[in-house]
């Protein structure tokens, strides 16, 4: 199952070697997400992290300053036993320009 949504990317890692004799290679992406605040036990936000396909996804957004918004596309996987979600597809959004004085 695949859900869009817009997120704030608070950062952003890759990750690339070998542990163990097995090999890895994945980009992780921290976002800010909102706590729950219904109860009134809880404010502001907290982060969360979405692994993000492979090392070179990272390239792609290495120049961006953090904070900053995307568009993504995210996918639910499961082992059979967990269910996780994963970042299929990223797209930062344009930020306005600063007002010139």
């Amino acid at each position: 199952m695949q859900l869009k949504s817009t997120i704030t990317v608070i950062g952003a890692k890759r990750s690339k070697g070998e542990m163990e004799g097995k090999p890895y290679d994945h980009t992780t992406i921290y976002t800010q997400d909102s706590l729950d605040q219904k109860n009134g036990d809880a404010i502001g936000s907290a982060g969360s992290d979405y692994r993000w396909g492979t090392s070179d996804n990272y390239k792609s957004i290495q120049g961006l300053i953090p904070p900053f918004n995307a568009d993504v596309t995210l996918e639910v996987i499961t082992t059979g036993k967990s269910t996780r979600m994963i970042i299929v597809d990223l797209k930062p959004v344009a930020q306005p320009s600063p007002k010139q004085s």
